[in-house]
């Protein structure tokens, strides 16, 4: 019959495309919504060939059943797409705080991946390191863990919010942990330099110290960036790989 092996794709693309759905850089605002679909689509046939025994023996043709597989295939794929996101979601937030640590913060600037202004340096250090990612494959890992993930999360199993939110705090747990490691020199650098600034400012109660020492923040800042991007964005591609086959 027909009708099995299009209800056999179909649910191999609510897994695949809600992966691709919430995963960095392909659920970009920058993507097209058609380019999207057609990459979730090409991925989930091409897949298929490979999980047909995992699928199919578990299809049902009835509504109900059917509809609780459909709504823990797509669980399941955006668990996986998540556990990414939320990696990547942690250096933007050390890539807004660096901005904001060494004077950038003020003004937005365009964002990569959300319709949010993001400060320019923010925007420089998320790209560069979704750049990074792409270059060494990440998504090849993100497509390995979708069909190791028809053996460890079978269909018939049916999603589990309990281990899903333990990954999930898991996840950011990691991710905390690696992002402070690579902005602590920021953070640092703006302690050192704020305090020094408000000693000054107490010595010259007259002048404006903190407009004045704006610019010179920044170019220390930018001197820091300068030594400490490519470090930076090293241990943030270590990171990721550890991360996502941990979970």
């Amino acid at each position: 019959m027909l009708e099995t092996p299009l209800l056999a794709a179909f649910l191999a693309f609510c897994r695949i495309g809600g992966c691709f759905l919430v995963m960095p850089g392909l659920s970009s605002v920058r993507v097209p919504l058609q380019v999207r679909l057609f990459v979730a689509v090409a991925a989930s046939l091409a897949l298929l060939a490979h999980l047909w025994d995992a699928i199919t023996p578990h299809v049902s043709t009835r509504p109900g059943p059917l509809l609780v597989l459909i709504a823990s295939e797509l669980a399941i794929g955006a668990l996986i797409g998540l556990v990414a996101r939320f990696y990547v979601l942690a250096l933007q937030f050390i890539g807004a705080a660096t901005a904001m640590l060494t004077g950038f913060g003020m003004a937005g600037g365009t964002a990569i991946e959300e319709q949010e202004p993001q400060p320019a340096l923010g925007a420089i250090i998320s790209f560069s390191a979704l750049m990074l990612l792409f270059v060494m494959d990440f998504h090849h890992e993100i497509i390995r863990a979708l069909v190791a993930s028809y053996r460890l999360v079978p269909v018939e199993s049916l999603f589990d919010p309990q281990s899903a939110l333990t990954d999930v705090t898991d996840t950011l747990s990691d991710a905390f942990f690696v992002m402070i490691r690579l902005g602590s020199p920021f953070i640092a650098y703006a302690i050192l330099v704020n305090l020094a600034i408000g000693f000054v400012n107490k010595l010259t109660p007259q002048i404006p110290v903190y407009f004045i020492s704006l610019p010179f923040v920044i170019a220390g800042g930018l001197i820091l960036l300068y030594f400490a991007i490519g470090s930076l964005l090293g241990l943030f591609a270590d990171g990721f790989l550890p991360i996502f086959a941990g979970r």
